[in-house]
């Protein structure tokens, strides 16, 4: 009886061993796989609205830092996801994320062949959707708000200008960055995709740089005083590069305080299941434009983008020039609870202009068109 007692008790130590053994190991796991959950939820709210996440944020989603910076609560980051205007058919596709893996090269001639031919681009032009979420903010502009904030009050907001005025003189007014630097489209305007093609480059006659160029070149042909920072903020790491996109940001306003404006400009990736990529597009003056899409980020009660109405301001007046100046240029602003660090000023917006599947000279023409705008608009805030 006692050697059987004695017995007993080995097995139990052991197993209490073996369990007092595992429990850090599970503990361990079950952390690393809260981002993933939160991701996953992150998703479903996105699916349920028929969007994508945007480019760059399949990634920065699982990159969550104490204050929520560089995640995707939105970007897109290119993890830009399509946040598709209520055709209710886009989603988030994983091969994004392969692309966006995929190390970051300069560009090279891309001659396609029929073999790779991996999927259809089509190109579309996107419009408000019937439901509450799209708010009209007139001159055929719309918001697409998920915020909980009512429509009864964003439409009362936005009816106060800009939070600014733009000042004559050769001073900065305007900043012209891009967080996702790397961000690249096709080569030439075509019907299909390639996989190995690779949808980031370094090269910035052919990335994000590029369409900034556009953009920095008719400000200063108005005479308006801009900064345009070329900093590849998402090479050769990807994942942090809302951080580090806040240091050059916080930097360049501590060194030119007269800047009033900050445009960090992306392009977004729309892809639907099915494989199909969605290059939105609409003709100005006989020439296909990548249409665009402002995000203007909503505090989520947090109190860390205290001047998140103020954004939202710029952004519609924004808005409302460009859809006056060229019906159909835009889709409607994305009004989510991110951050994208758009607290820094009361001018701070996030455009993706265009999508993966669009060629780069839409996506040029599109830049020189909303520098063009955005000349007016200024132009108009003068003191």
């Amino acid at each position: 009886m006692k050697a059987k007692r004695q017995k007993n008790w080995i097995r139990r130590a052991g197993f209490l061993l073996v369990l007092f053994g595992l429990v850090p190991a599970l503990f361990k796991g079950f952390i690393a796989s809260i981002p993933l959950v939160t991701a996953a939820a992150e998703r479903a709210v996105f699916w349920s609205f028929g969007l994508t996440m945007p480019e760059g944020m399949l990634v920065l989603s699982d990159e969550i830092d104490e204050k929520g910076r560089g995640q995707a609560m939105q970007e897109t980051e290119d993890d830009t996801p399509d946040r598709s205007e209520g055709n209710g058919q886009t989603q988030l596709s994983d091969p994004n994320t392969q692309i966006l893996q995929r190390p970051v090269k300069d560009a090279q001639p891309y001659e396609p062949t029929a073999t790779d031919r991996d999927g259809p681009i089509v190109r579309e032009t996107f419009k408000a959707g019937t439901t509450s979420a799209f708010i009209p903010i007139g001159n055929n502009a719309y918001i697409q708000n998920t915020t909980s904030v009512s429509s009864a009050a964003i439409l009362s907001e936005i009816q106060k200008p800009p939070a600014f005025t733009i000042e004559s003189g050769t001073e900065p007014q305007v900043l012209i960055m891009h967080t996702h630097t790397t961000e690249s489209y096709e080569d030439a305007s075509r019907d299909f995709y390639d996989e190995s093609y690779n949808s980031r480059t370094t090269d910035n006659t052919k990335n994000m740089v590029r369409v900034g160029d556009e953009i920095e070149m008719q400000l200063k042909m108005a005479g308006i005083g801009v900064i345009h920072d070329k900093t590849l903020h998402d090479y050769p790491s990807y994942n942090g590069s809302y951080d580090r996109s806040r240091v050059t940001v916080e930097k360049i306003l501590e060194e030119y305080p007269s800047i009033q404006v900050v445009l960090d400009i992306h392009r977004d990736a729309i892809q639907r299941e099915n494989g199909e990529r969605v290059a939105p597009v609409v003709e100005v003056n006989g020439k296909n434009a990548a249409q665009m899409m402002i995000i203007s980020c909503c505090d989520d009660g947090s109190g860390e983008i205290p001047n998140y109405m103020e954004n939202l301001r710029f952004a519609c007046a924004l808005q409302r020039q460009m859809e006056g100046d060229y019906p159909g240029l835009t889709r409607p602003i994305l009004f989510s609870c991110r951050h994208y660090n758009q607290d820094l000023t009361s001018g701070s917006i996030l455009v993706e202009v265009g999508a993966h599947g669009n060629s780069l000279d839409e996506a040029v023409y599109a830049g020189e068109l909303l520098g063009k705008s955005l000349v007016k608009l200024l132009n108009g805030m003068k003191n």
